[in-house]
């Protein structure tokens, strides 16, 4: 069942973990930051929940008006849900400190996309690209013009450039873009170039 417990403390902050401080609870915020979600989908990208845990942070989080559930069964942010995006990325920028858990371990789609749209810094006169990103199983749209890189769900009308793997393969390719030729579990499709380009704007030079 979900749970009833509370600091009741009148700060604001307890009273914000009275609501998200559950566990795994801010991990189901994370996933539904990029796109809406299936209960599969997000069972798939926390692999170390249970069902019934899952299905209880979903519900607390549903009457407490952080996430909506809405035709068949597809969990998504409200906007007050939303508005825990920079406490997410401050969380994680502390977190990069924090030793790695010991294995095994996960490492979602959706977590490395958020570090890629925050950490990204592309050249504003650079060329704009486009990359049809396919990771896990479930593909993405990343784009960069201006300067600015966005990700959307879903597939792009038209490529530079199509990547396929998995989620730790591509954190590890954004940290080294110059391991992407010797990589396994990869597939490329178009222009190389602009693959190493969007890794780049990352790691830099």
């Amino acid at each position: 069942m979900p749970t009833t417990r509370s600091y009741r403390d009148e700060c604001g902050i307890a009273r914000a973990l009275d609501v998200v401080g559950e566990r795994w609870a801010l991990l189901v915020v994370r996933e539904l930051l990029l796109a809406p979600q299936r209960f599969s989908e997000l069972r798939r990208a926390l692999p170390h929940v249970s069902s019934n845990l899952l299905a209880d942070r979903l519900r607390e989080l549903e009457h407490n008006g952080v996430v909506h559930r809405g035709p068949s069964s597809v969990y998504e942010l409200t906007d007050r849900g939303r508005r825990l995006e920079p406490v997410l990325l401050a969380l994680g920028e502390w977190g990069i400190e924090v030793p790695q858990p010991p294995a095994p371990t996960a490492l979602s789609a959706t977590s490395v996309l958020i570090y890629l749209r925050h950490a990204a810094r592309p050249d504003p006169a650079g060329p704009p690209l486009v990359c049809r990103l396919e990771l896990d199983g479930r593909v993405w749209t990343v784009s960069v013009a201006s300067g600015r890189l966005s990700v959307s769900a879903g597939e792009p009308p038209a490529a530079d450039v199509s990547l396929r793997t998995d989620a730790k393969t591509f954190s590890a390719l954004l940290a080294d873009p110059s391991s992407l030729d010797t990589a396994g579990g990869v597939t490329v499709v178009g222009d190389r170039s602009v693959l190493d380009r969007l890794l780049r704007t990352v790691s830099g030079p």
